[in-house]
């Protein structure tokens, strides 16, 4: 009677997720603690991409000459137009240069989603829940996408060049408001890809949709105003590619044009990728290691 009492406890015992007791402790943990292990993690992934120097040069040149193109496309296009509904040569290029710098953080710090739903079919992402640290933060800290410094410097050049042609003034106030503008438009970017890529814990494949994420992006670099007034709303609220850009640029640009939604843009950069990160955990507390 003891015996079976005692198995009938151990079967009424509550079974804990893997990680259960190492989330517990990395919700005490601090920035400085995550940034002191974010670098440690970065530095060896950056050692590894660096021994096969020639794929990153490659790689990188490649990225630039992408991007290039864009640039000399918009130069092609103002041969035959003075500007396109109301938007100069110049100023495109500050939209374009403005997507290039803001998508880099998604494409640098983020690229591990591209990976995510092969770590969840094979049932490698497991792993992760072995540590005692957060669970989003250990698996996009794993990789980091050198040759996107590459997009930065190619995006930031062409800021440069757009600011100096349109003749804006130079200030610490709109400094800081590029950097704010920056910041929070990397943000939405982000919160695409991550709800994106977090599909692949309920459907089997979730490149497809990723993939599409990223296709939108190009889309960034366009004034809303050139597009119908139904894709406007799409771009704005629902897949939001117009806070990318358009929205935080009217704010240097345009200053005394500038519409409610653009400085809604800070609000809406943390409130869509915080989003994104509950859904991505939600997926995430919901794989069993067995491939979704």
């Amino acid at each position: 009677m003891d015996m079976n009492k005692n198995e009938n406890e151990h079967m009424n015992l509550p079974c804990n997720r893997p990680g259960q007791e190492e989330t517990k402790v990395a919700q005490r943990r601090g920035l400085r603690f995550y940034l002191n292990i974010y670098f440690k993690i970065i530095s060896q992934d950056i050692k590894s991409k660096m021994s096969y120097r020639s794929d990153f040069i490659i790689s990188t040149l490649g990225m630039m000459l992408t991007n290039l193109a864009g640039f000399v496309g918009f130069w092609i296009m103002f041969q035959n137009f003075s500007n396109i509904n109301g938007w100069s040569y110049h100023e495109m290029l500050f939209l374009y240069g403005f997507s290039l710098v803001a998508i880099t953080p998604a494409q640098c710090l983020f690229d591990n989603n591209w990976a995510l739903r092969i770590n969840v079919r094979t049932g490698d992402f497991i792993k992760y829940y072995f540590r005692p640290i957060n669970l989003f933060f250990y698996y996009q800290s794993e990789v980091f996408d050198v040759k996107g410094l590459g997009q930065l410097a190619m995006g930031i050049g062409i800021l440069i060049y757009a600011w100096i042609k349109i003749g804006l003034a130079v200030t610490v106030m709109s400094v800081l408001k590029m950097i704010l503008f920056l910041i929070t438009a990397s943000l939405i970017m982000i919160a695409m890809q991550n709800a994106a890529a977090s599909l692949c814990f309920w459907t089997e494949n979730s490149f497809y949709v990723l993939d599409l994420s990223l296709k939108f992006k190009d889309y960034a670099k366009y004034p809303m105003t050139i597009f119908n007034p139904v894709f406007r709303v799409i771009f704005s609220f629902i897949i939001p590619i117009a806070f990318i850009a358009y929205y935080p640029s009217l704010v240097i640009l345009r200053p005394d044009q500038v519409p409610l939604l653009s400085y809604f843009s800070p609000v809406a950069g943390v409130v869509f990728f915080y989003i994104s990160y509950r859904i991505w955990m939600k997926g995430a507390s919901r794989y069993n290691g067995t491939g979704s």
